[in-house]
């Protein structure tokens, strides 16, 4: 088992987590409050679900949970930017970076729920 630390999925999450940091410092106070700290607790969270699925024998129902935390992040960080809260280009790269995320958990998923048959192909 690999350290958690050394996961590209970790590496890409804690990049959105710099990211994101850095666009909810800029936001107005109102907002910073309530969508900005849901944000970042959110891009935390992920991180926390990381390290689990990567200690967890089931890793499906952390990686799940992990794909839903990122689909609210994206719904925050696209209401952010719809209101102006948040510059394009900061909102482009950290959607590019949830992308990236959930397509590595998504593929971390289906080899975690791959079926075991012992050996190298089927023999007769």
């Amino acid at each position: 088992m690999a350290l958690h630390t050394q996961l590209p999925i970790y590496k890409a999450a804690y990049g959105l987590l710099d990211v994101v940091t850095d666009l909810v410092k800029n936001m107005a106070r109102d907002f910073k409050r309530s969508i900005g700290e849901k944000i970042n607790a959110e891009c935390i969270e992920i991180m926390v679900l990381v390290f689990r699925a990567n200690v967890a024998a089931d890793k499906s129902p952390h990686l799940v949970e992990l794909l839903e935390r990122l689909q609210v992040i994206e719904l925050l960080l696209r209401l952010s930017m719809d209101k102006r809260l948040i510059c394009r280009a900061g909102y482009a790269k950290a959607i590019e970076l949830t992308t990236g995320i959930g397509k590595q958990a998504n593929g971390w998923k289906k080899f975690a729920n791959r079926p075991l048959h012992g050996g190298q192909g089927h023999h007769d």
